[in-house]
């Protein structure tokens, strides 16, 4: 009887123990759930490992969607080689982001619902800008950045950098290049034809805004110092916009834009180079396309004369690595450039928001890999990008001497210390500057001057 009473009380005393576990561990979940969900499709996450310059800036920042049209713009798909060239309106959705002055009752946070990779899957990403605040006049006139999309993208693909710039004084304005995101992809030529254009017309669209009085920016935006990030496509875009017309080779192939529009970019046009836009102070080219398949001859490349920030994964199969973005970098002799690589990433290398979780935990998986790497996390990628596009962009736009120690490496990130000075104390980490020690492994940073 005392046997049995025991073994009562003990199941009774393990029923309650396993209760209490039971309950514990429910209770975690739900703080993991809820944590998880705070973490779904956030394009603002810095990573407790990221470098100094991924964290945000002191400004809150505001967001304003805009459509700007082009009233004449040769349509590139709605014209043949035997007829004269056809135009239209060309209009550009553009996602602008700005550092904003909030109200009282205004708190950071918004959605941006856009469509994913997988036409079938609609993701909610969530950032810090608020819709349609107020611009800060505390910011003063304020250099302008425009991102620009791969083929497919669309405007949200870099939100990552478009808030974290605009927290640290920045107009930035990212494109939905028609015929070119992930909605309305058509033919390649017109993407071809119109990517460099869509830059400089936004440009010019922002400098309009600006010098309107009664424009939310009006008064605001430093167009003249002004810098471009292109990503795949969009680096085709800025080498262009650089200096770097193409060969003609490009224009002569089957894809090019018909009725000799593609000659427009061409390093052998006379008037290329009477087109290119001084207000271009800096271009920051992630994974630019075309070297690879022969859009540029080396000569061409000299042409660039516009400070450059390249970054590429070493393993990019699509844009190419040593025949792409290392032969462009190495070529460029007439400007001021650096390379990032990320060791065995591929294309996906930094631009790209991480995978929505929409898409993730979708039953059809495609498009999945056009937001991943197979070897790096998308949020260390991410980080370490706006890392460098800070420091770049803060010296190239805005002349902050200070910003360049953060560019000033040595070339292998787990060689040595990470400036002159440094390397005469002998207690020096072997880190770079802004990164703590162990956290820029598998990096490099090159740097060549002009006429090198």
């Amino acid at each position: 009887m005392g046997a049995r009473g025991r073994i009562r009380n003990r199941d009774t005393a393990i029923t309650a123990l396993t209760r209490i576990v039971v309950s514990l561990l429910g209770l975690l979940a739900a703080c993991v759930s809820v944590g998880a969900l705070a973490q779904d499709n956030r394009i603002d996450i810095v990573r407790h490992d990221a470098p100094l310059l991924a964290h945000f800036g002191k400004f809150d920042i505001g967001v304003r969607t805009l459509v700007l049209v082009d009233p004449h713009r040769a349509d590139v798909l709605n014209t043949t080689d035997d007829g004269e060239t056809a135009f239209y309106e060309r209009s550009l959705t553009v996602e602008v982001w700005y550092p904003a002055l909030l109200a009282a009752d205004q708190r950071p946070g918004t959605e941006y619902v856009t469509t994913t990779r997988n036409l079938s899957v609609t993701a909610t990403l969530h950032g810090r800008a608020v819709r349609d605040a107020a611009v800060s006049t505390g910011a003063g006139s304020m250099p302008l950045v425009i991102l620009s999309h791969g083929y497919p993208g669309n405007r949200y693909l870099m939100s990552h950098l478009g808030e974290n710039l605009a927290s640290k004084g920045y107009v930035v304005v990212s494109i939905d290049h028609r015929d070119s995101t992930y909605e309305d992809q058509k033919a390649f030529a017109s993407t071809l034809y119109n990517r460099p254009l869509d830059q400089l017309f936004v440009l010019d669209q922002m400098a309009i805004l600006s010098a309107n009085a009664n424009s939310f920016l009006g008064g605001m935006v430093d167009t003249d110092h002004t810098g471009i990030v292109g990503y795949s496509m969009g680096g085709y875009g800025l080498v262009i916009n650089l200096g770097g017309g193409h060969s003609d080779e490009l224009a002569a192939n089957d894809v090019a834009p018909p009725n000799g529009l593609a000659y427009r970019h061409a390093a052998s046009n006379p008037d290329f180079r009477k087109r290119l836009d001084s207000r271009i102070k800096a271009g920051f080219a992630v994974a630019p396309w075309g070297m690879a398949r022969g859009v540029w001859n080396r000569v061409d490349l000299k042409g660039i004369e516009v400070p450059t920030f390249y970054l590429s994964g070493s393993d990019d199969e699509t844009a190419g690595y040593e025949n792409g973005t290392r032969a462009i970098f190495e070529n460029a002799t007439q400007s001021d450039r650096y390379l990032l690589t990320y060791i065995h990433a591929g294309h996906n290398a930094g631009a790209p928001i991480p995978l929505p979780v929409e898409l993730q935990n979708s039953e059809d998986p495609t498009g999945s890999s056009h937001y991943t790497d197979p070897v790096w996390d998308n949020v260390r990628m991410n980080n370490i990008m706006d890392h460098f596009a800070t420091a770049f962009f803060d010296y190239y736009l805005k002349g902050n001497a200070a910003s360049l120690k953060f560019l000033e490496l040595r070339p292998n990130s787990e060689e040595g210390v990470s400036s002159a000075e440094e390397s005469q104390n002998a207690n020096a980490h072997a880190v770079w500057r802004g990164f703590s020690e162990g956290t820029a492994r598998g990096l490099t940073l090159e740097h060549l001057g002009s006429s090198q």
